[in-house]
């Protein structure tokens, strides 16, 4: 595999657990940390080093996942293993839910916050800032799968 390739690789892979890390949470629905992380890799047979962490969140190309550390990382978010080195591809039912719940509050948000800043502002005034917002984050979301 080529640097460009490795390079890549390891970007994907910091993305996708980025990802999962900003919007999954635990079973005690805490978001994961890396005790958190590490705990359920050892529980699945796989050790892990803070800086192997910080390398593959960071994409450090010179770590390169072995397919166990790959499989035991999808258990501990639960999503597909493939998920995390495939470059497209839908996100996770988990993820999606996630980023659905969190593009609702931000709505309510910003309508909160333009009903206060604003005092009666017209309901097409309203629309229309929703709709620059949902489409700054649908352009965000489209980026990332990419």
């Amino acid at each position: 595999m080529g640097d460009a390739n490795r390079e890549r690789s390891a970007q994907i892979l910091a993305d996708k657990i980025n990802l999962l890390l900003d919007t999954l949470r635990t079973e005690a629905g805490e978001p994961f940390d890396f005790a958190t992380i590490q705990q359920g890799l050892k529980d699945r047979g796989v050790a892990i080093s803070r800086t192997k962490w910080h390398y593959l969140k960071t994409a450090d190309p010179r770590v390169r996942p072995d397919e166990k550390l790959l499989r035991a990382l999808g258990e501990v978010f639960g999503v597909d293993p493939e998920y995390l080195v495939q470059e497209d591809g839908p996100l996770p039912q988990q993820v999606e839910q996630e980023l659905h719940t969190v593009r609702a509050l931000r709505r309510a948000e910003v309508r909160n916050f333009a009903a206060r800043a604003l005092g009666q502002i017209d309901p097409e005034g309203l629309q229309a800032i929703l709709e620059v917002i949902e489409k700054n984050e649908n352009k965000h979301r489209d980026n990332f799968q990419e």
